[in-house]
């Protein structure tokens, strides 16, 4: 039996429940996330620097300021970001209310690369929490300081019924993609992408892999 099979589904059924969509969900979830990056910020230095040498001003410019950024644009904007938008009517809908409402896709996967660990994790999850999604984490298995920072202390902030990390190499990375995922975040290489990319059945919509840009942004469907 596939190992992720109850935890895909634990979430699912915490996101049918409506607990996500919530403004005051999302805003309590990216206030945690902002939390994690100030009191957790001498351990991703270590951690950067265990599995990449990478020098603590360019883990804060290039890693921790960005995601905070990313979190003080979406609180700012967010309340905006969820209102519904009116539509032009024609001479057929003059009666009707038309409008387009976003919704959350569901449950998403973010799987993260090694040259910037965190990110290309924290930036995408912070357009999966504006949207109102439950979250899982991959985080790459080759930064493995930082893979386990983040699969051990960040579940800690966040609601435990809606986020979730995995940790593990290619192996484990195929059977988690075996379970069904309403939208899958991946910046990576094309050959990799191949891999990730699961029956169209499985997934809205996969990011292409051209750079971090790819893997930000809300995660939501428009329907009218």
């Amino acid at each position: 039996m596939n190992p992720y099979v109850g935890l895909v589904s634990s979430l699912r059924a915490a996101w049918l429940t409506g607990k996500t969509r919530a403004a005051e969900h999302r805003v309590s979830q990216l206030e945690a996330l902002r939390r994690f990056l100030d009191e957790k910020k001498q351990p991703i230095l270590d951690a950067m620097a265990s599995d990449m040498r990478k020098p603590s001003f360019e883990v804060e410019l290039s890693e921790i300021i960005m995601v905070k950024n990313e979190v003080n644009y979406a609180l700012n904007n967010l309340s905006s970001w969820m209102k519904d938008k009116g539509v032009d009517k024609n001479l057929v809908t003059q009666l009707d209310t038309a409008f387009i409402r976003k919704e959350p896709y569901g449950v998403v996967l973010i799987i993260g690369p090694w040259n910037y660990p965190l990110q290309l994790i924290l930036v995408p999850l912070v357009g999966a929490i504006v949207a109102g999604n439950c979250v899982i984490i991959k985080p790459s298995e080759i930064c493995s300081s930082s893979e386990k920072l983040l699969a051990e202390t960040l579940p800690s902030y966040l609601d435990k019924d809606c986020f979730a990390a995995v940790t593990g190499g290619p192996a484990e990375m195929t059977q988690l993609l075996e379970n069904k995922f309403d939208y899958i975040f991946f910046t990576g290489t094309t050959q990799v992408t191949y891999t990730v990319q699961p029956p169209p059945t499985h997934v809205h919509c996969l990011p292409s892999p051209r750079g971090s840009s790819s893997a930000s942004g809300p995660c939501w469907a428009a329907g009218v």
